[in-house]
């Protein structure tokens, strides 16, 4: 009686796919843990550092590799099998198991609270929250299905209501807000971060605003008068015979919400003020079109809080 060995069987430990759907086959590569990421971010640069086996499989679980006719009816047969290798590693889906998704998510978890503990203050005290009470304020808007029910935020912990908006009709209805149901591994920590400040500011299961940025703007005392294109003030009254442009210095002062200091030189005029991060960006790009990089924007503080005793 024969004895079956399983001479040709590869085991595999401590591995990643990455598959790519191609020509109507499914690719897939065997790799080590971590190293595909490192990989794409240029880390690393040494496939023998990447991958468990150096070839392309049909399914690396049953071990069957990937036919030549296959491969070449895919990628082409000017491609190699390294080459081949790259173009999956870059393009393809990583597909890892159960306790590697639990890490990611709760590494993504650690980062997006404390991207949000770093970007957010008590509107009272100004002062910043821990990072555990950033993680049960989201804790208790995910355990709500994304928005905070309690009676609290009906206007008695709090005094928020829930907002509102005429309809058509003119009867109130309930507006729209940011939700927040968790982290997921499909999107960067920076991006839910932002998720998660919108449904904590529109919800406020507990008191909680926006960190603002503290700007110094310098501009040529020349171009302040200047009027910007497109843009004109509203008249304060019917007996106003035209509307005046809006100049240089008025959308400045526009995006900042609180003015600091104001001083005009000889040639230039500095204002340092306090500026909502999300208004940072077309601030910038305002200040370096319409001054034509004349003009400067330093940030002297990126959140402006006061930390607790």
């Amino acid at each position: 009686m024969p004895i079956n060995q399983p001479s040709n069987q590869i085991r595999l430990t401590n591995v990643s796919l990455v598959r790519l759907k191609k020509a109507k086959k499914r690719f897939e590569i065997a790799c080590y843990k971590n190293k595909v990421l490192e990989y794409r971010s240029g880390a690393e640069t040494d496939l023998d550092n990447v991958l468990q086996i150096p070839s392309v499989f049909l399914s690396v679980s049953k071990g069957q590799t990937a036919p030549t006719a296959d491969l070449e009816k895919a990628f082409g047969k000017g491609m190699s099998v390294d080459e081949i290798i790259q173009e999956i590693l870059k393009k393809g889906e990583m597909q890892v198991g159960e306790k590697e998704r639990g890490a990611e998510k709760d590494r993504l978890e650690r980062e997006v609270i404390d991207i949000v503990a770093g970007k957010v203050v008590d509107p009272r005290s100004k002062r910043v929250y821990t990072a555990g009470m950033i993680e049960r304020a989201l804790e208790q808007l995910s355990s709500r299905g994304g928005q905070h029910k309690g009676s609290d935020v009906q206007g008695k912990g709090s005094g928020t209501a829930t907002p509102t908006t005429e309809s058509e009709e003119g009867k109130s209805k309930p507006k729209e807000l940011p939700t927040w149901t968790g982290v997921v591994t499909t999107k960067s920590a920076k991006s839910q971060a932002l998720d998660a400040m919108k449904a904590l500011i529109a919800w406020q299961p507990i008191p909680v605003a926006r960190a603002r940025m503290r700007l110094q703007i310098t501009c040529p005392t020349g171009m302040l008068k200047q009027g910007v294109k497109g843009q004109k003030k509203e008249a304060k009254s019917d007996d106003q015979a035209e509307e005046k442009p809006v100049t240089v210095k008025d959308k400045i002062l526009s995006f900042i919400e609180q003015v600091e200091t104001q001083e005009t030189g000889q040639s230039e005029w500095e204002v340092i003020g306090f500026v909502e991060p999300g208004a940072f960006k077309g601030l910038g790009e305002f200040i370096s079109g319409e001054t034509k990089g004349r003009g400067r924007i330093e940030v002297l503080d990126m959140a402006v809080t006061h930390e607790g005793s």
